[in-house]
């Protein structure tokens, strides 16, 4: 059995292992955002420019937003939720610009879709998270609707 004090060393080793729920809905999601390129995508409210971050997703983050999300957001009606298929895309910067992270989370019949990718020069198969892991929805469960970097109109 392990002593308490191996098990903490190990803690920060197996927190970076990730928790890849999913691989092939992350790399098909991967394919089809930069398919319709979602940096041409609307920003999300008060992301208009990058912004730095306090949030584990990078240093300084870029917020896009599909026509779903922008659509609802445009007709200011009242929402308890989001629309399905609201697509939400964060890049995420170290402080010297370099891109670290991608990160999407689509709302999906079953619920929020979520995925990190870590290694954007191998796209869609890098994904360190994917599917509903823990570490996403235990965090943004305090957010609008599980969106955390703004709030429902």
């Amino acid at each position: 059995m392990l002593r308490p004090r191996y098990l903490l060393a190990l803690l920060p080793f197996l927190a970076a292992c990730g928790d890849n729920q999913d691989p092939g809905g992350a790399a098909e999601l991967w394919d089809r955002i930069h398919e319709e390129d979602y940096t041409s995508w609307g920003r999300a409210p008060g992301y208009e420019s990058t912004r730095a971050s306090s949030a584990p997703h990078s240093d300084q983050v870029d917020i896009y937003v599909n026509d779903v999300v922008a659509a609802a957001l445009a007709a200011g009606d009242s929402l308890s939720e989001w629309p399905l298929d609201s697509l939400i895309v964060k890049d995420g910067f170290t402080d010297g610009g370099e891109l670290a992270i991608v990160a999407a989370m689509e709302k999906r019949d079953a619920g929020w879709f979520w995925v990190e990718w870590t290694d954007t020069e191998a796209g869609g198969d890098s994904a360190k998270y994917s599917g509903s892991p823990s570490i996403c929805t235990d965090c943004h469960s305090a957010g609008s609707d599980f969106v955390r970097a703004f709030t429902l109109p």
